[in-house]
């Protein structure tokens, strides 16, 4: 049995959380370049400074920025958006993230949604062009900084995603190699490895992210039995789109997610379901931001329905 010794600070734990983060974030820099660290500097600056700003007008104590939960929300965000969006979209999205997915909510503790999926979902929904351009070359300092802070053209650097590919090609009936390992797939394995990490510190525990997977390895294997015109199977869904950052990383939101043992594996498993039916039948191709945020919203009645017995009662 893997053990580790348990993380009782949120500072120190939120740190762990990113530090499991550092072998995926690696892997989208070695195939994506340099954007991908601006995107996640911007996004740090941003989510600090709305922190900091919105604990002053509370009149709140700016040591609670301590806990890095604002880091790891601005992080968590900046490696879900396209490496090539311009410099605004990840300013305006941390933002959004921390005001109405946190501060608004009294902080740390008290917010219901998942704050960074909050804020993607917000920048899919109102700039879906900006969001769904995506690069498969690696883009140099200076590139990427062409890229993302000038109006030079990247339609020229924009390609569709392997989910996009694959529902494409189902719509149109053509032929589609689900086993190709593309960057995605190492991605996913790196996000893998990192939440085995969080496994061994004991971060997280091991409810919500297996009834996830599961969750997506039997609606997909259902759908291929009976619509397989338009369903890929487990194995494709597993290794592409944001499946292992969402299993590990952002479900396991302490604060969002359901908080009873049961509670937990009908969270993960639910979610799972979703996930497939959005990129399936649903106008997005990937689904985790929307899914997290609907079942964020149906936690209070899972831990009511899913509370252990009291001895003896």
């Amino acid at each position: 049995m893997i053990t580790g010794k348990p993380i009782l600070n949120t500072s120190n734990l939120m740190l762990q959380v990113i530090y499991g983060l550092i072998l995926g974030v690696a892997l989208q820099f070695y195939f994506f370049g340099w954007g991908v660290i601006y995107q996640i500097t911007l996004a740090l600056i941003t989510g600090i400074a709305a922190e900091i700003i919105f604990l002053k007008i509370r009149k709140k104590s700016i040591d609670v920025i301590k806990d890095n939960s604002a880091a790891l929300t601005a992080i968590l965000l900046a490696i879900s958006i396209p490496s090539i969006a311009p410099w605004w979209i990840v300013v305006l999205g941390t933002s959004f993230a921390i005001i109405f997915g946190k501060q608004l909510y009294g902080g740390l503790g008290s917010n219901p949604l998942n704050p960074a999926m909050l804020g993607y979902a917000f920048l899919l929904i109102s700039f879906p062009l900006e969001m769904t351009r995506w690069t498969s070359s690696f883009l140099s300092f200076g590139e990427g900084l062409n890229v993302i802070f000038s109006s030079i053209n990247i339609d020229a650097l924009s390609s569709a995603t392997r989910l996009e590919e694959a529902k494409f090609a189902l719509m149109e009936g053509e032929v589609f190699n689900p086993i190709q390992i593309d960057q995605t797939v190492w991605i996913n394995l790196g996000f893998l490895f990192g939440g085995v990490y969080l496994f061994y510190k004991k971060v997280i525990t091991w409810q919500i992210p297996l009834s996830f997977l599961a969750g997506i390895i039997v609606m997909s294997a259902l759908l291929m039995l009976v619509d397989s015109d338009h369903a890929m199977g487990p194995v494709f869904h597993l290794f592409h789109g944001a499946t292992m950052l969402g299993a590990f990383f952002i479900l396991t939101d302490p604060v969002s997610s359901s908080t009873t043992p049961r509670g937990r594996l009908i969270f993960g498993f639910l979610i799972g379901i979703l996930v497939i039916i959005i990129r399936t039948y649903g106008s997005y191709p990937d689904g985790v931001a929307f899914a997290v945020l609907l079942l964020n919203i149906a936690v209070p009645l899972i831990d009511y329905y899913s509370k252990p017995k009291v001895f003896g009662r």
